[in-house]
């Protein structure tokens, strides 16, 4: 008798199939949208339980299987509601579309007019490159769309990504995590607000807070991109690169591990983190191994000197070497501020291992009231104390100020060199050495003029107090005396050589800009005053148009991924 029924059970199978074809065909759906039941096993119904419904069940050889416009589905029980075009598949249910999507979970309900499935109970979905893994899974195979909304984890070969909320877009290979977005990856971890994942690229797109920690560097950005298999990328909002000794902030930064690279664009500040000094411009690269930063473009370097900010400017600023050797350049149109002291030449060589800061190229410095020129400027700081030590003025060195009392002529005083004493930040102390010649208008305590001091001797000593000369001493045989001011002529009154230069000076840190520093014109940065096409970017950077699936139809061969993608650096 077994044996018999086991001959029938095919024939079963097919009478049934038939019964339902004819039973339905007055009132089934629209043509081409049916459901159609491939092997139905075991036949029940249950009224009371499932109104209209036909239940199928598996039998010893097989599961239930329906087929529906290119996906097919095996499930252990099926409840069928065939005028409705839908079923509640239950236990071990597979569904598959083409040769490369499959879904697996515990139960799944599907409607064959919408073609919207909601799989729910361990949900794992496959396209032999990634897997999707979440609690319930909603498929639009009408959109080529399927999206979790209560957690969710995506893996692949590079990276294993968890988030509240995913939508994976199937033609595009491109997946959207919301809320709590976390990658993990051996080299590195991404924490986003929300993250677009292309799968063939390994592309993600950041928005909202969003942070990178890899072994060396943390980068942090409300809006940018990143290859996750290079670790290479960029931001464009209130993007933040924590890099070995450096802080770099802009509104466009760029980042390469490879090449540990770095370069920023727009509203610039990079922070040395060990000196405590700042960098400001509008285009910065920074060289990790070589420990080095390049800057241009309204470039200022700000240090603190004396509990007094220090600013140092010039077209171009350069810093090199280890933090104890750290060397600045400024050139080009080179200027410096602070409150008591400025200056311009044509260039500015610091070092942080010597304490010297040469100003070098027909240099002028000012300090308080006082105007120092010569070939060279040379300021020494106290390696101990960081303070302001002595100052060196190097062939055809003037020291010279304005006659506040008399407003018409100028105290000057020089010599071959010059060398200054500064004492709790203030020069007390000026020698000049060497065919030393001074020109000194002489006061009384009334503020009358004296005479007019025209003298030459071997050496003179100045001693200053809140930059007045107080007292003046010559050494070796000097020769002079004290003019009448009727007694010489004003042509007499300058020393060979003189240049006063007091309309150069520089009275604010405003001031160490010029002109053409204060009307750049910044770059646009894409992606900061409107949103991007991602798909279009991705597409761009790939090379290639992006690829798209056939819907509906099985396909004998995988899709073609995208070429490797090309990063391009920040907007300059």
């Amino acid at each position: 008798m077994n044996k018999i029924f086991k001959q029938l059970k095919p024939f079963t199978s097919l009478l049934l199939l038939l019964v339902f074809s004819v039973g339905f065909a007055q009132e089934k759906p629209a043509e081409g949208r049916q459901i159609n039941i491939v092997y139905g096993a075991n036949f029940t119904k249950d009224e009371a339980k499932f109104p209209g419904a036909s239940i199928f069940s598996k039998d010893e050889e097989r599961q239930v299987q329906f087929e529906h416009q290119g996906a097919d589905l095996w499930c252990d029980v099926a409840v069928f509601y065939a005028q409705e075009n839908r079923l509640r598949a239950i236990g071990n249910v597979r569904l598959q579309q083409g040769d490369s999507i499959e879904m697996n979970s515990g139960k799944l309900d599907y409607n064959g007019n919408t073609k919207l499935a909601r799989a729910y109970e361990a949900v794992d979905l496959s396209d032999q490159q990634m897997t999707l893994t979440t609690d319930t899974l909603y498929f639009d195979r009408e959109k080529q769309e399927s999206y979790y909304k209560s957690g969710g984890k995506v893996v692949d070969s590079a990276n294993v990504l968890t988030s509240i909320i995913g939508t994976y877009f199937m033609e595009l290979k491109k997946v959207q995590f919301q809320k709590n977005v976390h990658i993990d990856n051996p080299e590195y971890v991404i924490d986003s607000e929300q993250l677009n994942y292309y799968r063939v690229s390994k592309n993600a797109y950041m928005y909202g807070p969003s942070t990178i920690t890899g072994e060396a560097y943390k980068i942090y950005c409300e809006r940018g991109f990143y290859d996750t298999k290079i670790e290479q990328g960029y931001g464009v909002k209130n993007t933040r690169i924590d890099y070995s000794n450096r802080i770099i902030e802009g509104d466009s930064v760029y980042f390469d591990k490879a090449s540990s690279f770095a370069s920023a664009t727009n509203n610039i500040k990079v922070t040395d983190t060990v000196n405590n000094g700042v960098i400001r411009a509008h285009y910065a690269e920074v060289f990790k191994d070589k420990d080095s930063v390049f800057a241009t473009k309204r470039a200022v370097a700000i240090n603190l000197v004396q509990q007094d900010s220090l600013y140092i400017h010039g077209d171009t600023l350069m810093v090199t070497g280890q933090p104890e050797n750290r060397i600045l350049r400024a050139f080009s149109n080179a200027k410096f501020y602070k409150t008591d002291m400025s200056g311009k030449c044509d260039s500015i060589h610091s070092s942080e291992k010597t304490g010297i800061t040469q100003l070098i190229t027909n240099p002028v410095l000012w300090n308080m009231d006082n105007q120092m020129t010569g070939d060279s400027i040379h300021l020494l700081s106290n390696l101990e104390t960081e303070e302001l030590d002595s100052l060196k003025v190097i062939n055809n060195a003037f020291i010279s100020s304005f006659d506040t009392i008399g407003k018409q002529g100028y105290n000057q005083a020089k010599g071959k060199d010059l060398l200054g004493k500064f004492i709790e930040n203030e020069l007390k102390i000026v020698d000049l050495i060497k065919n030393t010649e001074v020109i000194y208008y002489m006061y009384n305590d009334d503020n009358e003029l004296i005479g007019i001091d025209k003298t030459i001797s071997s050496k003179i000593r100045l001693e200053l107090n809140n930059s007045d000369i107080e007292n003046i001493t010559f050494f070796v045989n000097p020769e002079g005396k004290i003019y009448p001011e009727k007694d010489l002529p004003l042509e007499n009154r300058k020393l060979k050589g003189f240049i006063w230069r007091g309309d150069e000076r520089i009275y604010k840190k405003e001031d160490i800009f010029d002109e053409d520093d204060n009307n750049i014109v910044l770059v646009k940065i894409r992606g900061i005053d409107a949103p991007i096409d991602i798909d279009a970017e991705e597409s761009e950077r790939s090379g290639e148009p992006l690829k798209k699936q056939p819907i509906n139809a099985k396909s004998n061969s995988k899709a073609t991924n995208p070429t490797k993608s090309k990063v391009k650096k920040a907007v300059r």
